[in-house]
């Protein structure tokens, strides 16, 4: 089980990326427009290195909903490798059937 802190700061970089994903995106979008005016491409630039780092979305960071960890997750399925070969070995998951010869 990963940090409860580790666990919610992800949370929360989540939260302000929903919340300022349509400002950065616009910004982005005049910052990076060739036809605009350098001034107002600067002046773009500004605002966006104003917005707060966490609501960046390479900030957050994928982890397993069941266990919190976050190396070797599958995306699909929001799941650690190791979380997901308990709930197979269970036959929580649908579809999933677990070989053996």
């Amino acid at each position: 089980m990963a940090k409860k802190s580790s666990i919610e700061n992800n949370k929360r970089r989540q939260k302000l990326v929903k919340k300022f994903a349509g400002r950065r995106e616009r910004l982005l979008a005049v910052a990076n427009d060739e036809n605009k005016a350098m001034d107002a491409r600067f002046e773009a630039r500004l605002k966006l290195a104003a917005l707060p780092r966490n609501g960046s979305k390479t900030r957050v960071r994928n982890r397993c909903e069941v266990s919190g960890r976050p190396r070797a997750v599958y995306r699909k399925l929001k799941m650690s490798r190791i979380a997901m070969r308990e709930l197979g070995n269970k036959g929580l998951v649908p579809g999933l059937v677990k070989s053996s010869w």
